[in-house]
């Protein structure tokens, strides 16, 4: 990461407590609810990605360690036979959309991604979120949410479209957990092997700040069990839209 002003470095700690929030508060979301964001500050996915990645290999591990911790006569909280379903489905596509994050320019590659976020903010501020009624659609969505993981981490919204109709609601969270887990040790693992630069020195801050967000997310899941999130989730699309609409503005204007 270049040198950047004192404000700057402000907003990404920031963002990153917003990151930790709703990965541990929604179970997903780490990336596609904070990646706009943080393009606005600095335009370069392949330096935000690696923290990312890195953040929820931590906060994830430790969330399901801890709800299966002394569970296993109960079934614990991952529905594994549904889990080695969407990896069967996602492993090429995710692998496909590896190759494609690092041998795109970075600026078509956050154009994509503003692309992607501004189409899932809509159906966020309609109420109206991705669902599929059929095998086939429930197939083309897990593929498509496969390569777009690769991409850019922000597959999820097509992914829980499926496994939210699958999955009960008290194990879906750490369900997408172990999937997370699984998708982005891949990432990672290609990041090393294609020399991208994992920004370890950044981990030293950027970690505290996701750690505060994680905490009050993990009381906030408690919550949002057992409330209504549609009003939540409408106020969130439309900040999502908004920030999306100056990012593709930007990306035109150069």
């Amino acid at each position: 990461m270049q040198e950047l002003f004192w404000y700057q470095y402000a907003l990404i700690g920031l963002i990153f407590v917003w990151s930790g929030f709703v990965r541990s508060g929604l179970g997903f979301g780490g990336a596609v609810l904070s990646l706009p964001f943080l393009l606005l500050v600095h335009n370069d996915a392949l330096v935000f990605l690696p923290l990312i990645a890195a953040h929820l290999l931590v906060f994830a591990s430790i969330t399901v360690i801890q709800n299966n911790r002394g569970k296993p006569q109960q079934g614990g909280t991952v529905d594994w036979h549904y889990l080695r379903y969407l990896l069967l489905i996602m492993i090429i596509p995710k692998m496909v959309g590896v190759f494609g994050l690092v041998t795109l320019p970075s600026a078509l590659m956050s154009g994509v991604i503003f692309s992607i976020v501004a189409v899932y903010s809509l159906s966020y501020i309609f109420n109206r979120p991705f669902q599929s009624k059929s095998r086939v659609v429930d197939t083309v969505f897990l593929l498509l949410g496969g390569y777009i993981s690769g991409t850019s981490l922000i597959g999820a919204p097509l992914i829980i479209a499926v496994a939210a109709q699958h999955v009960a609601k008290e194990k879906l969270r750490d369900t997408l957990f172990v999937l997370w887990l699984v998708l982005v040790a891949i990432k990672m693992a290609a990041f090393v092997y294609f020399d991208v630069d994992l920004q370890l020195i950044h981990h030293l801050w950027l970690l505290p700040c996701a750690l505060i967000g994680h905490v009050i997310g993990l009381r906030f899941h408690e919550h949002m069990l057992q409330a209504d999130t549609a009003v939540f989730m409408r106020v969130l699309g439309s900040a999502l839209l908004l920030i999306s609409l100056v990012g593709l503005t930007r990306a035109v204007l150069g």
